[in-house]
């Protein structure tokens, strides 16, 4: 197992490496579906130093895959360690006890969803009015701390960036995300 990850961490470097230059280089020469194959195949955490090594700026052209490598990165980690038998006594689904037995995770989540919904809204409200808006990485990052399920909702309640595939796809990777972190935590602690 260490071996294939081994191997195929330094494929995801090498392979975003050279999309990297591709893009530079190139219009269309790009390889993004191999890399997210890479990725999903546990490639991510080479992708990952890739991108931090070489490529640290954010923009709306790689925002998705950004947002999908760290979201698969996190899932891998999980089920790694998970394999690895670093888990309870037996694996269980109770999500509803960790929320019973730390009632402060119930209350930040509810606290972070509302924040999210209202940047959200409030970003839309400024997008009509054409004022400064919030950084795409903000909106992402209030969704991937826990306040996915704000953002989702004010994204269809207000129609607001529906048609922007990092919202409409990220959101819902990162809440699969955030479900294998609150199943790991509810078998570790």
């Amino acid at each position: 197992m260490e071996t294939y990850l081994g191997i195929i961490n330094v494929m995801g470097f090498i392979l975003y490496c050279i999309n990297m230059l591709l893009y530079k280089f190139t219009r269309n020469g790009q390889i993004d579906t191999l890399l997210t194959i890479t990725s999903f195949l546990g490639g991510s955490l080479g992708i990952i130093i890739a991108i931090l090594l070489f490529d640290r700026e954010n923009v709306k052209d790689n925002m998705m895959s950004r947002v999908f490598v760290i979201c698969m990165f996190i899932i891998q980690l999980i089920l790694f360690i998970m394999l690895k038998g670093n888990h309870g006594e037996k694996i269980t689904f109770a999500i509803w006890e960790l929320f019973e037995k730390y009632k402060i995770l119930l209350i930040y989540l509810g606290i972070i969803n509302f924040i999210t919904f209202t940047v959200f809204a409030l970003d839309k409200m400024k997008a009509i009015s054409g004022q400064w808006r919030y950084k795409i990485v903000t909106l992402l990052g209030l969704c991937f701390i826990g306040g996915s399920i704000g953002g989702l909702l004010s994204m269809y309640i207000f129609r607001h960036k529906t048609n922007v595939d990092y919202f409409t796809w990220g959101i819902p990777i990162i809440m699969i995300m955030q479900i294998v972190v609150t199943i790991f935590l509810v078998n570790v602690i």
